[in-house]
């Protein structure tokens, strides 16, 4: 283990990073089942999407372990998976293996960045209030998306939207178990989040919402998952609406994955290890579609392990292989209905809102294109238009105020191919 993790360099042992490992798996898991049922959502059927989910984090904690030796716990984003579900499928209309082979030609393109002095060039190119701003906006429609899944908030002919049937036991159960889940992680009591989950799940059961007479405890069965692994398909390819699916879902995940990597790297006090982190997880993101999942990022989650004196890769591999341990508990983990997981949608949401402290609000040609994302990502249920309109409007107010040479002929460029889709499709919000 020395050998290979050089333990004794980093002035740590086997013993802590088993404990960092565990520790980051119990604040992560919970992403197998909200993952996998995000990724239901698209059409994948849910039980080859929990084992997509599975595959996809072993095989990604594995290779930054291996590859970065850095305590980076590597999963499916969350925010990008929501991109991959109700944008790219149900809104711009791929199907589910076509969104597949959009993550893997976006893990081409981010392999290629991460390999290059490319990344550093495109990170100082595009401005924080627009980084800022989509993560607000993504918050904001995960909040909607999980106020949505149990009914709490319904579509309504003469709103956008209403409130439900507050008597509804599904809607109760989601409501109790917001305030279970925001409560728990408050007063930051460890693997927060998943207690929640259980506790939610209880609850479920309680008031009637599931049945555990069908539960099978048999080993899960793969046949079906082989219609998932590969299934990436290329038909759409030479669609306009493929490659600007591409071009955005690899802006969000190269901009997230940056920063993830770059600060965490630094938490751990290895900052000479971003590079190979970076490129661990642009090779994560080219397996995901593989393995049938939305793009791996480096998750926040990380920290927890870190903070616990985690710090080499053996970490990460200790919980790639607790996550494949995890496989035995698919039959507890398809009976986690929606109102147990509609709470973490939310919570996670208001954590994103908090990047809003990153937005320079005193200069309005900077925080009216953040506001124009935030605004437009939950209002037309696409993270693609929002963040198209954002970039649109950017340097057209920054020219209109005489501050034209402070947006980058990078930012220039990706505005005009937003504009350039926008004109070719018709503006079609």
């Amino acid at each position: 283990m020395d050998k290979i993790f050089k333990l004794e360099q980093h002035g740590t042992t086997i013993m802590k990073e088993v404990m960092a490992g565990l520790i980051s798996f119990i604040t992560i898991v919970y992403i197998v089942a909200v993952n996998s049922a995000i990724m239901a959502d698209a059409g994948i059927p849910y039980e080859p999407a929990i084992i997509g989910t599975i595959l996809t984090c072993v095989v990604s904690c594995f290779l930054v372990g291996f590859w970065s030796n850095a305590p980076l716990i590597l999963a499916p984003g969350m925010g990008i998976n929501v991109m991959f579900a109700y944008t790219l499928v149900q809104k711009s209309g791929l199907s589910w293996q076509e969104a597949l082979a959009v993550v893997t030609v976006t893990g081409v393109i981010f392999v290629i960045i991460a390999f290059t002095p490319l990344a550093l060039s495109i990170s100082k190119a595009i401005p924080d209030s627009l980084k800022e701003g989509l993560t607000v906006g993504i918050g904001i429609l995960l909040t909607l998306i999980g106020l949505q899944k149990t009914g709490v908030i319904v579509s309504n002919k003469d709103t956008l939207v209403s409130l439900g049937n507050l008597a509804d036991p599904a809607v109760l159960a989601t409501l109790i178990g917001i305030i279970i889940t925001i409560t728990l992680f408050i007063r930051n009591v460890p693997g927060n989040i998943l207690i929640s989950i259980i506790i939610n799940t209880i609850i479920a059961f309680a008031f009637g919402l599931i049945d555990l007479n069908n539960l099978d405890w048999s080993v899960p069965s793969f046949g079906e998952y082989t219609h998932v692994f590969g299934a990436l398909s290329f038909t759409a390819i030479g669609s306009l609406t493929f490659w600007f699916a591409t071009f955005s879902l690899a802006m969000v995940v190269i901009f997230e994955n940056i920063g993830l990597v770059y600060g965490q790297t630094r938490l751990a006090g290895r900052p000479e290890k971003y590079k190979r982190g970076l490129q661990a997880t642009s090779v994560s993101v080219l397996s995901s579609g593989i393995f049938g999942s939305s793009p791996t990022v480096a998750t926040v989650e990380a920290t927890a392990g870190i903070t616990a004196g985690g710090r080499t890769g053996l970490t990460s591999v200790v919980t790639g292989f607790l996550f494949l341990l995890s496989l035995l508990m698919i039959p507890l983990i398809k009976v986690i209905p929606d109102s147990a997981i509609s709470p973490v949608l939310i919570l996670i949401g208001a954590l994103m809102l908090q990047s809003i402290k990153g937005i320079n609000l005193d200069d309005l040609s900077e925080s009216f294109p953040a506001y124009v994302i935030i605004v437009f990502i939950p209002l037309t249920y696409s993270i693609v238009d929002g963040l198209a309109l954002g970039f649109i409007a950017y340097p057209i107010i920054k020219l209109l105020v005489g501050k034209g040479r402070e947006v980058s002929m990078t930012l220039y460029i990706i505005a005009a191919l937003f504009l350039a889709n926008f004109i070719v499709n018709g503006i079609n919000l």
